[in-house]
């Protein structure tokens, strides 16, 4: 694939339609509606989104937007995977350094088991501590269809 067409594959956005729910100055409360879109999606396997029919979030509003008005809304596909990687890949790189660390050290394995489960409860409790930062970074868009 040439250079420039593989950055342009990469860089689309990833879009799902949705029903907006209320507004409130730019930003729109939005129903997604699980689309069929999903199975072409390339990080569909980790997406929550492929695993119910609707979700509830925030988008801000790239026009004017009522209640009632069907949305697209849309991420790019970058913080997708970004979001892939601080919510599961990087949770298993503690358990799993976690459980070797302690495997040399300690000799039972529910004690070792335990602590990592604690290691990876610990890093969502720090990653939460992050959460507003994060939402200014992943944010998401709307326009009419």
């Amino acid at each position: 694939m040439h250079p420039v067409a593989a950055k342009t594959v990469m860089s689309e956005p990833i879009r799902h339609e949705g029903v907006v729910m209320s507004v409130s100055g730019q930003t729109a409360h939005i129903r997604i509606v699980q689309a069929s879109a999903c199975s072409t999606c390339s990080a569909r396997s980790m997406c929550m989104s492929s695993e119910s029919r609707e979700k509830e979030m925030d988008a801000m509003m790239l026009e004017p937007m009522q209640a009632g008005d069907k949305v697209e809304v849309m991420v790019a596909e970058r913080l997708a995977w970004k979001g892939v990687l601080l919510a599961y890949v990087m949770p298993f790189v503690v358990m799993l350094a976690v459980i070797a660390g302690l495997d040399r050290v300690l000799d039972s394995e529910a004690v070792i088991g335990t602590i990592a489960l604690c290691a990876v409860a610990v890093y969502y409790i720090i990653l939460s501590f992050f959460r507003d930062k994060l939402q200014k970074q992943f944010s998401f868009t709307a326009r009419k269809l």
